[in-house]
Formats: C-alpha cells, sequence, structure tokens
C-alpha cells in the first residue's frame, strides 16, 4: 500500500489561523459564562427565565451575541439542560466511580447527591427539581431533555441497587429494588425542597440517615455505608 492509496477518502484540514483560534475560544468562553448565568437563574425561576433578554441583562453579553451562540430561546434552554447535567455528572456520579461498584459506590452516590443539593451549586438547589416540573405542561425538546436526563437519573441510581444486589451485598427482589430505589429518591428530592423552603439544612442531615437505614436493613455492611454517616 502507498502513500496515496492509504489516504485515498480522507479529507485535507483546512489550516486554522490563530485569529480564527482566538475567535473560537473567545466564543466557548462567552457560552461558558452564559450558561453559569442561565443553569443558576432557572433554578430559582423555572426554565421560563432563561430567555435572551434575561441573560443579556444578567451576563453583561449583548441580545444579538447570545442568540448567535445558542440560535434562540429554545436553543438557550436546551444548552442550559445540558449544562446542568454536565455539573451534576461532575460533581454526583464522577466521584463516586472511584468505589467499588456496589454499596460503597451507591453510598457515595447518594451523598454527592445530597451535598449537591445542599451546598447550593445552584442558588435554587437542584436544577431538575426546580425545572421538571416547570416544564410539565410544556410539550416539546425542552420538557423531553428535562424529563429524558431525570428518567436517566432514576435509572442509573435502580441500576447501582441491582449491581449491589447481584455481587451479594443486598437482598432484595426485584419489587423491592423498585420500592426502595422510589423511597430513596424521594428522600433526596424531599431534603432538596424543604431545605428551602425552612432554610436549614437539617433536612439533609434527616434524609441520609434515613437512607442508610434503609440500606442497612436491605443487608449493606455498616462500613460500606459510611459515606452516609451523619456528620
Amino acid at each position: 500500500m502507498n502513500d496515496r492509496s492509504y489516504t485515498r477518502g480522507m479529507t485535507t484540514a483546512t489550516p486554522v489561523t490563530r485569529a480564527e483560534d482566538g475567535r473560537r475560544a473567545r466564543g466557548d468562553a462567552s457560552r461558558r459564562a452564559v450558561l453559569t448565568y442561565a443553569t443558576d437563574i432557572a433554578s430559582v425561576e423555572g426554565l421560563d427565565g432563561v430567555s435572551i433578554g434575561r441573560l443579556a441583562e444578567a451576563s453583561g453579553h449583548s441580545k444579538s451575541s447570545i442568540a448567535t451562540l445558542f440560535g434562540g430561546k429554545e436553543g438557550l434552554q436546551l444548552a442550559a439542560v445540558n449544562a446542568a447535567a454536565e455539573v451534576f455528572r461532575a460533581r454526583v456520579i464522577e466521584p463516586a466511580r472511584e468505589e467499588p461498584r456496589g454499596v460503597r459506590r451507591l453510598a457515595a452516590l447518594l451523598r454527592n447527591a445530597l451535598d449537591y443539593s445542599r451546598e447550593r451549586v445552584f442558588s435554587g438547589g437542584c436544577f431538575f427539581a426546580a425545572t421538571a416540573a416547570d416544564v410539565d405542561s410544556k410539550p416539546g425538546p425542552v420538557r423531553d431533555a428535562v424529563h429524558g436526563w431525570v428518567r436517566d437519573w432514576y435509572g442509573y441510581l435502580e441500576a447501582q441497587l441491582r449491581y449491589a444486589v447481584a455481587g451479594g451485598e443486598l437482598s432484595l427482589d426485584a419489587d423491592a429494588i423498585e420500592q426502595l430505589a422510589f423511597e430513596i429518591i424521594s428522600l433526596d428530592n424531599e431534603a432538596n425542597a424543604r431545605s428551602l423552603i425552612v432554610r436549614s439544612d437539617r433536612p439533609y442531615v434527616l434524609a441520609a440517615r434515613a437512607i442508610r437505614q434503609r440500606l442497612f436493613a436491605a443487608g449493606a455492611e455498616p462500613a460500606d455505608l459510611t459515606a452516609l454517616d451523619v456528620v
């Protein structure tokens, strides 16, 4: 095989100039800055609060530049959902993967989920708790994106329970797995909602304790649940 046959069908990349690199970097930085404001606003006001005008006012970017970056209000809202999902993955899911699959990873995952809300990564607590109900009656791509992500999170959490059962760390049948996943998610959601109402971290203490008790009752070893110990 000669060089010509090896490269046949390959496209030749157009050289990128330094000026183009600079414009791209500035555009990426602007996009990140706008999305930081967008996700925070949505956590408090819902996704209806995420408009080009509102973001221009909050971020200091012009309406035309935001429209160029996102292509309109729907594009901006979808980008905010994706950005919030990336934050959740980075703060909750990825750190838990340092633990072996099973109860220890599950406990770390749930502690991270509680802390993500408690530490107010977004001003309004959990982004998806704030936006899911907001889009319920508004069919379209934005609702599909929010609900799809929430369903994925529920499924991921239930899958971690299944792994723990398969590894012999929990004693649950299929119905009990579904029930426990529902209860754990409910406790996490209630901690987020109640903390916003009472302006206290106490709901997170109660939720961590209740989640720990349920996992222990399902057969988990106390040593594997230390991430959920109340501090």
